[in-house]
């Protein structure tokens, strides 16, 4: 496999064909956060890739392992429905999910959408790259020589906080809020940041009083080109209900935030795990633009997505039920080696290396896909200007999720500098 060590692997994959097919789960969390969910999705692949789990924690689902099929999932929203949320774990509260475009079906979702893709245009991301440049370069300059740090606080967290922080037009000094909120929307009550579903809604309140300041500002004043300005000024948008806008921050906050900065960090474990891809890039940084994806597609920073089938449908052999729950495993689809060319090597300058699933396909592809891209693509060229080695000390410390694939620390030390 890409990454995690050996033996644990050897252990996971001995589990995961031992286990009965029928109770296979890839659903756990602990499997993420010790990277030990890969035999699980081989299996499935191979042996049933259109998989009913009876019994997990989140009730009875769908999983869908294979590239071609989660495709098939993807582009198909009159079948499969984003409504009432995106994750396995969606928690329906008293008022059920918060409304937010991505969980939503045409026409709401496209206009809604609509509203707020100007910000991430190609003549916007024009706007944004010197910026950018401006803070990567800062933020690499001021990194420490020959001592340990942890990339993912020192870079990862601060690029990708400062770029979003200038989206919503909110103070600089206010961004690491926005890291915070991100990860208290996807973390789960008992794993480190918060220990109960209670703390979880106290700091939803701050979070959501925060976001409604800065829509009475802007509502009030001349249309302009941030996120809340668009949102508060946009004629589909303007009379949306507090939560629905709420809603809204929270897909642009995590969407904007946990995927760049997680890729941004594995950009870094793939290379020192592939030192001759490393050195392949040392030796010719065009490549540069080749590797982000190939980093995209090889860390999926997002695992899944999930939908809710509208009708019954056949698919595999399989009749998914109206009402079931449908996960689409990117991070398996990622790994699809009849769609993918050796999927579990890293390598930085593959023929197709867009060819990938990490975006998601169809109404719902990620919005800001090109951003993401545009920022990884600085932060490696700005690297390379520097320093010759970034090299990795110690296993990262992974996320417990089955959704956001990431990291929440990772020791580094950088030998010298150019």
């Amino acid at each position: 496999m890409a990454d995690g060590s050996v033996d644990i692997l050897k252990d996971a994959r001995a589990k995961a064909y031992a286990t009965a097919l029928a109770d296979l789960n890839p659903a756990q969390p602990e499997l993420f956060q010790s990277n030990t969910m890969w035999p699980i999705f081989e299996r499935l692949r191979k042996e049933d890739p259109v998989h009913f789990t009876a019994e997990s924690e989140y009730g009875p689902y769908w999983s869908i392992t294979k590239y071609n099929d989660i495709m098939a999932v993807d582009t198909n929203h009159q079948v499969f429905s984003s409504e009432g949320g995106i994750t396995i774990a969606t928690q329906d509260g008293d008022e059920g999910p918060l409304p937010m475009f991505i969980a939503m079906d045409p026409p709401k979702h496209d206009v809604q959408r609509k509203t707020v893709s100007p910000a991430v245009s190609p003549m916007n991301l024009a706007i944004l790259e010197p910026l950018i440049r401006e803070r990567a370069a800062k933020i690499l300059d001021s990194l420490p020589i020959g001592e340990e740090f942890d990339w993912v606080d020192k870079v990862s967290m601060e690029l990708t906080a400062m770029t979003l922080a200038t989206l919503f037009d909110m103070p600089q000094e206010d961004r690491r809020k926005l890291t915070y909120w991100s990860d208290v929307v996807t973390a789960v009550p008992g794993h480190g940041l918060i220990d109960t579903l209670e703390q979880k809604m106290q700091i939803f309140i701050e979070y959501h009083a925060y976001f409604t300041e800065l829509w009475n500002q802007r509502v009030n004043a001349e249309p302009a080109g941030d996120l809340i300005s668009m949102l508060a000024h946009g004629p589909e948008t303007r009379d949306m209900s507090p939560r629905e806008y709420f809603g809204n921050i929270v897909l642009l906050t995590v969407g904007g935030n946990d995927t760049t900065r997680n890729t941004i960090t594995g950009s870094v474990l793939a290379l020192n795990q592939n030192p001759d891809q490393y050195k392949k890039l040392r030796e010719n940084p065009d490549l540069i633009p080749s590797m982000v994806s190939e980093t995209i597609r090889w860390q999926t920073p997002l695992a899944h997505m999930r939908r809710i089938a509208t009708q019954d449908f056949e698919m595999g052999g399989k009749t998914i039920k109206k009402g079931d729950k449908v996960v689409m495993w990117y991070v398996s689809g990622n790994r699809d080696d009849e769609v993918i060319h050796d999927p579990d090597s890293y390598i930085i300058d593959r023929e197709r290396p867009r060819q990938h699933i990490s975006f998601g396909f169809g109404i719902h592809r990620c919005v800001g896909n090109r951003l993401a891209e545009l920022q990884l693509k600085i932060i490696w060229e700005e690297i390379m200007k520097r320093f010759p080695d970034i090299q990795v000390v110690s296993e990262p410390k992974r996320v417990f999720s089955t959704f956001v694939k990431g990291y929440e620390s990772m020791k580094v030390i950088i030998p010298t500098r150019l």
